[in-house]
């Protein structure tokens, strides 16, 4: 099978426009076949990002915005947020797993899209996050 693009997304920096990924997934899925469990893995994924790209990156400014894009090529499904943020060194973030930070009510978003994406890419000085989630069974 050949390469897919599909369309892009594109949202105000507003957490009410979260409501706006459920029926985006939902069209991918009418074109590329995969399971309840990856559904969930990609919901999952994606809706951290989003907020993470809202939130930290786009700091909850309404005039910035948050493009996803999506492409499926080979049994793989390939996710990308991208914000308007100054952007961020990802290998500063601190491990959610280490004891001080076990109860902070933050930081585990992505620590989450590790476990859950099959690779994670950061690109654009932070700015953009790729998450490629393999479909073959």
């Amino acid at each position: 099978m050949g390469k897919t693009d599909f369309n892009k997304l594109v949202l105000q920096s507003s957490f009410d426009q979260i409501d706006r990924l459920e029926p985006y997934l939902k069209s991918i899925r009418q074109q590329v076949e995969f399971s309840d469990n990856q559904l969930s893995r990609i919901r999952l994924s994606v809706n951290e990002a989003v907020t993470n790209a809202i939130m930290h990156g786009n700091k909850e400014d309404p005039s910035k915005k948050v493009r996803i894009t999506a492409e499926f090529q080979e049994n793989t499904l390939k996710v990308s947020v991208k914000d308007e943020g100054s952007g961020f060194d990802p290998s500063s973030l601190p491990d959610p797993l280490q004891n001080k930070n076990l109860l902070k009510e933050s930081g585990r978003g992505i620590f989450l899209i590790k476990q859950y994406a099959d690779e994670v890419d950061f690109s654009d000085n932070g700015t953009k996050l790729t998450m490629q989630f393999n479909l073959k069974d």
